[in-house]
């Protein structure tokens, strides 16, 4: 009870309180204190109406190396003050390490786990940014065509926005306006939630700038629906969700029933940690608006990687970092950003939104794919650094160590 209580005590921040004495005298194993109870990821993690299925057996990760990942993350949940994490790495087509630290609800003490369910935020626009590619290589997509061939619910512009361009965050389309982040308004559908953006002007010409957007990201997931003739999430569910083995992942409905769905937190100016505020994302379903756990992160991201939802020409196509017309290169690929670390490609995602901060981070060079979803907000940039150094604690040179 009291390494559970002192597991809390680090990862909630509970300062000025008898639990800040058992922080102090139990740091040094807080790696310990703070691992989850041994469960199978992704047994009882199925969305509503989608029955979980068993996933494929860990291949572990040598002990050493695990308790150091185990540590990494203690000391990150302490110094940044986050309730509850879940973090998942899949390599060579299979999981290797799942786990889960602190409380995914700290009101009713639940301890987060591989299962708890986050948002993903805007860890959702490469999923997106796959089913459209996945279309392009059928020939159902033209990704240079103006969009609105696609989304008929997106009127034409004075000058023609394409899904590529969309997919690099060059399409002029604007990002949020004052007050829209937070809305709790619910659409039924994808092409529905776009009367919040669809009438206004382009930021500027299609190709002479980048701006990140997620409403790019909202109008892309409407032409991928266009193209396939099917609902998005439909898309989603066959094309990417089945073949990556992602059976914990759906729409964060808020009118729904997920099971192991975790809480969301915010630290206050005071740094209190406080209730997230409310939010329905389905205004933004394609660029930030599904849910799930982080062992879905990591098998989507070594499904990518490994070739089994993209072709190699695409996949490369995805990695490399886009122009703008002036031949300026930008740091986005087609729904990632790219950028090298000691010589070898990366590849990730950031998230923020209310309730969380998450990542996808992936090294394509040696297939490692990196899930972390954490119930905190506005923590997603360390995240980042996080997952950089469980890569590299996962190398083979460091294992040989």
């Amino acid at each position: 009870m009291k390494a559970r209580l002192a597991a809390c005590a680090l990862a909630c921040g509970l300062a000025g309180t008898p639990l800040a004495a058992a922080q102090k005298s139990t740091a040094a194993q807080a790696g310990h204190a703070l691992r989850m109870r041994a469960r199978a990821p992704g047994a009882g993690a199925g969305g509503p109406g989608q029955k979980a299925q068993p996933s494929e057996p860990l291949r572990p990760l040598p002990e050493t190396v695990s308790e150091a990942i185990a540590a990494a993350v203690a000391e990150d949940m302490s110094r940044l003050g986050i309730p509850g994490l879940s973090i998942a790495l899949a390599e060579g087509g299979g999981l290797r390490f799942a786990a889960g630290y602190g409380l995914a609800d700290v009101e009713n003490e639940v301890e987060a786990t591989a299962d708890t369910v986050y948002r993903y935020a805007s860890v959702s626009k490469p999923i997106t940014a796959t089913a459209a590619l996945q279309l392009a290589e059928r020939g159902r997509l033209d990704l240079d065509a103006p969009v609105w061939r696609y989304c008929t619910a997106y009127p034409p512009k004075p000058w023609p926005v394409s899904p590529r361009q969309l997919l690099c965050h060059q399409g002029g389309v604007r990002s949020y306006a004052q007050g829209e982040q937070g809305l709790v308004r619910h659409f039924g559908s994808v092409p529905e939630a776009l009367v919040l953006f669809k009438d206004d002007p382009l930021a500027y010409e299609p190709g002479t700038g980048v701006r990140y957007t997620t409403y790019g990201y909202c109008l892309l997931g409407c032409a991928v629906e266009g193209a396939a003739g099917r609902p998005f999430i439909d898309v989603l569910r066959e094309d990417v969700f089945a073949p990556a083995g992602m059976t914990a992942t759906v729409v964060d409905d808020p009118h729904v029933l997920v099971p192991h769905r975790a809480g969301g937190y915010l630290r206050t100016e005071s740094g209190e940690l406080a209730n997230s505020g409310l939010a329905d994302m389905t205004y933004k379903v394609p660029g930030g608006g599904l849910c799930g756990t982080a062992p879905d992160v990591a098998r989507f991201g070594s499904a990518l990687i490994s070739g089994r939802l993209l072709g190699r020409a695409t996949l490369d196509a995805m990695l490399t970092p886009q122009k703008l017309r002036n031949g300026r290169l930008t740091g986005f690929g087609l729904g990632l950003t790219i950028g090298t670390r000691a010589g070898h490609r990366e590849a990730w995602h950031i998230g923020g939104q209310e309730r969380v901060s998450t990542l996808l981070y992936l090294r394509p060079d040696t297939g490692l794919s990196i899930g972390i979803l954490s119930n905190l907000e506005k923590v997603q940039t360390p995240l980042l650094e996080l997952a950089r150094r469980v890569a590299d604690l996962t190398a083979p040179d460091h294992h040989a160590k």
